[in-house]
C-alpha cells in the first residue's frame, strides 16, 4: 500500500511549483485501518491556496516542512484502508545552497 503513494506528493509538489525549490521527502508514516481484499484509489490534491501558502511561508521562512496525509479507499470512498502521511521539506534554492555550504566548512572545520 505504502509504494503506491510514496513519492506522489513530493514529485507532483516539484511539478506543480517548477522546480523552484528544494523539495525532499522527508519522512513517512503509515496507518493501517483494515486488511485490503479490494482496488484502492487515493487522491493527490494541492490545492491553489495550499501552494500560495507554500509560496509564502518560503518567503518568509526559507524552508518549511508540510505533511500531506493520502488515504487509500475503496471505488466509493466508504470505507479507508490505509492512511499515509508524508512529511514534505521545501526550501528556497539559494537559501539551501548557502546552508549546504556552511554545512561543508563546519565539516572541513572540525577536521582541521
Amino acid at each position: 500500500m505504502f509504494s503506491s503513494v510514496d513519492p506522489i506528493p513530493m514529485v507532483q509538489l516539484i511539478s506543480l511549483t517548477d522546480h523552484q525549490y528544494v523539495i525532499w521527502d522527508k519522512s513517512a508514516e503509515i496507518y493501517f485501518k483494515r486488511p485490503a481484499n479490494v482496488d484502492l484509489y487515493a487522491d493527490f490534491i494541492y490545492t491553489k491556496e495550499e501552494l500560495a501558502a507554500i509560496a509564502e511561508r518560503i518567503k518568509n521562512e526559507n524552508e518549511i516542512e508540510i505533511v500531506k496525509v493520502t488515504q487509500l479507499t475503496d471505488r466509493n470512498k466508504e470505507t479507508v484502508y490505509c492512511e499515509i502521511r508524508k512529511t514534505v521539506y521545501i526550501a528556497d534554492k539559494s537559501f539551501y545552497k548557502q546552508k549546504r555550504e556552511l554545512k561543508k566548512q563546519n565539516q572541513v572545520n572540525n577536521y582541521s
